[in-house]
């Protein structure tokens, strides 16, 4: 019997994992941040399978009943990293910029803070399920931001591909603040003084 941590569904969580750096490099191959539209389609190609193994993990883990503690712990960081790099690298080249920031400020805060929330409540062995909501939040995160990545190169080909992206950021903001709240109203019947 091979290791729970060497299953399938746990080798696309080390995938994405490692796809992270590869999506940032794809901006720094000149060895300065470029955002030339061969970087652009090469990160949103990576983003967009890492993307897809966002929910083939999940789906094949519970399929094949080989969900592991690895699987449960790595997935949600792995969610994480991928958004709040590609986040910080959207900014950092000027795709997200002026009061655009705000709505990755809110992404990025209520990622940190459920998942300090989840720890803290983990040690006193509560658990927050992941709400249907909060997966729809997060597919609205991967489509904003993979509109994002292809950027002025995406707009090229197909007309207003960044407010399109920008838009959907918002949204998802939007979505982040509900869920961020609901996970926190259900966690506060459990904080102690």
């Amino acid at each position: 019997m091979s290791s729970p941590a060497l299953s399938l569904p746990n080798l696309l969580t080390y995938a994405r994992i490692v796809a992270v750096p590869l999506v940032v490099l794809c901006f720094f191959v000149e060895g300065r941040l470029q955002g030339t539209d061969f970087a652009r389609f090469s990160a949103l190609g990576l983003f967009v399978a890492a993307s897809i193994t966002d929910f083939f993990d999940g789906y094949l883990a519970r399929a094949w009943q080989q969900t592991s503690t690895i699987g449960r712990m790595l997935d949600p960081i792995a969610d994480k990293l991928l958004v709040a790099a590609c986040l910080l690298l959207l900014a950092a080249d000027g795709t997200i910029a002026g009061w655009t920031l705000w709505a990755a400020i809110v992404i990025l805060c209520r990622e940190i803070l459920v998942s300090g929330l989840r720890e803290y409540l983990a040690e006193l062995k509560v658990s927050v399920p992941v709400t249907r909501l909060a997966k729809w939040k997060t597919t609205v995160q991967m489509i904003a931001i993979a509109f994002l990545l292809a950027g002025p190169a995406g707009d090229k080909l197909v007309p207003h591909v960044t407010q399109a992206g920008i838009g959907l950021l918002w949204f998802s903001a939007v979505i982040t603040l509900y869920t961020g709240y609901d996970y926190f109203r259900a966690g506060l019947r459990h904080i102690g003084d």
